[in-house]
Order: structure tokens, then C-alpha cells, then sequence
């Protein structure tokens, strides 16, 4: 069975047929699915998604590119969120220098309310980071988020912040840019990571796998991730995909 740690099934990109695409995922292999929160909204729909589908969870938390306009209240709201029966996880929350909508200052206030959110909730974090590899490492050391725990989502850094990571105790998550030409870095890190430190996602529906790139990504393309990351170990698709499985159910404290 393949455990997807990382989806947006609420996005609109699955307004035409999510029905239909969400109950063939377990005749596929899909064992579980994380669905992941962006904002308040996308919040709410994850957990509507998680209650109508027994292998569905959620994660409740604000992307850094939609933080601009949080507030107090809204922490206080996903903290409620938090303590639901099917919420695995905070996130995706971190910092994101690429997109510019969003002052460096006012991201990095609300990625450290959300990960003391995540603490007093008792939940692993889901760690949103790109163009920000300085900031969130230092930030999360400030917080010591490894007393929290969670994973990198769409590991993109070296292999030395890799080391940082799993060295606190953080998963890796690895998507469809394994399978890409110029997917090299992230090559490295997965050969380099222990395996039991690994688990696979989508980030649908972004991100899909070669030969999909370009179109919508969803959890039916995971064993063409399995298949790139088992190449680069050595083992087989099936121990890929149960490895992981195994990983993710640890992440998400679901043992």
C-alpha cells in the first residue's frame, strides 16, 4: 500500500470529478491520504474531505504565502481545528521567499505561532520552504522544532540541510521531481537519506512524475515516485512503497 503524506484534494483543480478520482484510491493501492491545509478555507475542506473518507486525514494550518492576513483569532481557530479526530498534522506552514506577497517578517511570525500551535496541540508539523533554506532552518532550531517533529515537504535543499533536518529528527518528502531530468539535488538527497527517513507525496495536484509532468498530479501517479526512489536504493518497488508506508504511519503517529 502507498501512504500519499502530502495532497490538496480541495483544490479546484478536482472540482470535476474528485468524487469519482477519491473512491478508486484504495482499489489502486492508495492506502491513506494526508490532505493538507493551506489556508482557513482550504482548512475547512480538508476536513470535510478527512470526515467523509475513512483514508483520508487532514492537516489544519496557513501556507506562508496566505499568512499576510492572519490574526490571533485565526490561530485560536486552528487550534480548535487541531484537536479534531482525523487531524494528523500543522501545516503546511514555513516560510516562502519566492513568491514576494508576503513580508519575510510577518511569514516568520506566524510560521512560530503555528509551530507553538503544533506543540500544545501535540501534532508533527508539515514544513513549507523554498528560496528561505537559511531562515527556516534557523527559525525551527529557535523553536526547537525537534522536539515537535514532522517532515520537510518537497525536499529541494542540499544534502547538507538535508543532514540538519534528519538530524532533528525530521522526515524528507519526496514527490515527482525524482523522476525529473533536472531532479539531481534531490536525487542526492534521497540516496543519501536513510531510507526509514523518507516518505513519498504528491503535492497534488502539482508536481506530477514524469512522464505526467505538466499535467494534474494526483496519488494514482505514486508508484512512478516508488519506482525512482527504489532505483536509487536498490531495492524494489513493493519494498519502496512498504517502507514508506511504514514511515509515514510513524510521522503522522498513527502506529
Amino acid at each position: 500500500m502507498i501512504f500519499d503524506t502530502h495532497a490538496h484534494y480541495d483544490n479546484p483543480a478536482f472540482d470535476d470529478d474528485r468524487k469519482e478520482l477519491l473512491e478508486k484510491l484504495p482499489g489502486e493501492g492508495i492506502g491513506a491520504v494526508v490532505n493538507v491545509g493551506a489556508d482557513r478555507s482550504s482548512t475547512t475542506r480538508t476536513l470535510e474531505l478527512a470526515e467523509k473518507y475513512p483514508y483520508i486525514y487532514g492537516a489544519v494550518g496557513v501556507h506562508p504565502s496566505e499568512s499576510g492576513g492572519l490574526s490571533e483569532e485565526d490561530i485560536l481557530w486552528l487550534g480548535t481545528q487541531a484537536r479534531g479526530e482525523k487531524v494528523v498534522a500543522v501545516g503546511e506552514i514555513g516560510l516562502d521567499y519566492y513568491w514576494e506577497g508576503v513580508d519575510h517578517q510577518i511569514q516568520k511570525k506566524w510560521f512560530s505561532c503555528q509551530l507553538e500551535l503544533a506543540r500544545e496541540a501535540g501534532l508533527p508539523v508539515i514544513i513549507h520552504s523554498r528560496d528561505a533554506a537559511k531562515d527556516t532552518l534557523d527559525l525551527m532550531k529557535a523553536s526547537r522544532a525537534g522536539e515537535i517533529g514532522g517532515v520537510i515537504h518537497c525536499f529541494s535543499y542540499s544534502r547538507e540541510m538535508a543532514r540538519e533536518y534528519l538530524n532533528m529528527g525530521f522526515y524528507l518528502g519526496i514527490g515527482g521531481v525524482i523522476t525529473f531530468q533536472n531532479g539531481k539535488r534531490l536525487k542526492e538527497v534521497a540516496a543519501y537519506a536513510p531510507m526509514d527517513m523518507l516518505v513519498l507525496e504528491t503535492d497534488c495536484p502539482y508536481l506530477a512524475p514524469a512522464p505526467n509532468r505538466g499535467r494534474r498530479n494526483s496519488s494514482l501517479y505514486l508508484p512512478l515516485v516508488a519506482e525512482a526512489l527504489a532505483a536509487i536504493k536498490g531495492i524494489s518497488r513493493e519494498e519502496a512503497e512498504d517502507r514508506t508506508w511504514e514511515n509515514a504511519r510513524r510521522l503522522y503517529r498513527l502506529l
